[in-house]
């Protein structure tokens, strides 16, 4: 169990270097006054919402608007999207749009999303309090389940994150072109942004989900270390 803590650890930090990792990078691209100005000029996120949903044909998508929240997300089972405090944000043109792309992928993969995290959060959770007993055997195969479920998982979440990810910035763009709300100009500066967002953005994502699944397995490698060494 050690030897897999220590590769684990080594696999994270491998990736954190590969894949750039820099949320404070990312935190200065998502904070340009000019482009919130412009944006600023496009309609209310609920009309954006609703208006991106028409364009995508899936308007029957509830929508709720949240002051409080911090994040903006689709909820796949009760088919909504919940808008956060987006206001004075150049980018919450392409965030909408991705919530809106979320809300026409596969159905079937999304529900198994929802599913599978859970599970996958649940059998965590069991496999982490049994490495904690001595008496416990078979660990090995726990780990083993822990890991493929945690794949299973980052298969789907990763290939729904990517796609939406991907196109938003195509949705977005179209949408700021039919509006004519501002040049031309200032649209093509609004993209450049959102490229520069997303290259790091998608890495990040990635990375946040595939190396959340080898912090498990190390935790679990790790406590079943421990126990094997002292009892």
């Amino acid at each position: 169990m050690g030897i897999i803590a220590i590769i684990g650890i080594v696999i994270y930090g491998a990736l954190f270097w590969v894949m750039q990792v820099n949320l404070k990078k990312i935190k200065e691209i998502a904070e340009n006054e000019k482009l919130d100005q412009i944006a600023d000029q496009y309609p209310e996120n609920r009309i954006i919402c609703e208006e991106m949903l028409k364009k995508v044909k899936n308007e029957q998508v509830m929508i709720e608007e949240d002051k409080e929240a911090n994040t903006t997300m689709y909820l796949a089972i009760p088919n909504k999207i919940k808008i956060a405090n987006l206001k004075g944000n150049y980018s919450r043109i392409q965030t909408i749009a991705h919530e809106c792309l979320h809300s026409i992928q596969n159905r079937r993969l999304l529900i198994a999303n929802v599913v599978i995290s859970n599970v996958y959060l649940l059998f965590f959770i069991i496999v982490f309090v049994l490495s904690c007993i001595p008496q416990i055997q078979g660990k090995q195969i726990l780990l083993c389940a822990l890991t493929l479920l945690g794949l299973s998982y980052y298969m789907i979440r990763a290939y729904l994150e990517n796609d939406a990810m991907i196109k938003a910035r195509y949705l977005a763009k179209e949408y700021m072109e039919e509006k004519q709300s501002v040049t031309k100009e200032e649209i093509d500066s609004m993209i450049y942004q959102y490229d520069k967002l997303n290259d790091i953005g998608i890495r990040c994502v990635n990375f946040q989900l595939f190396g959340g699944i080898v912090i498990k397995v190390v935790l679990v490698a790790l406590i079943s270390w421990g126990v094997e060494c002292f009892f």
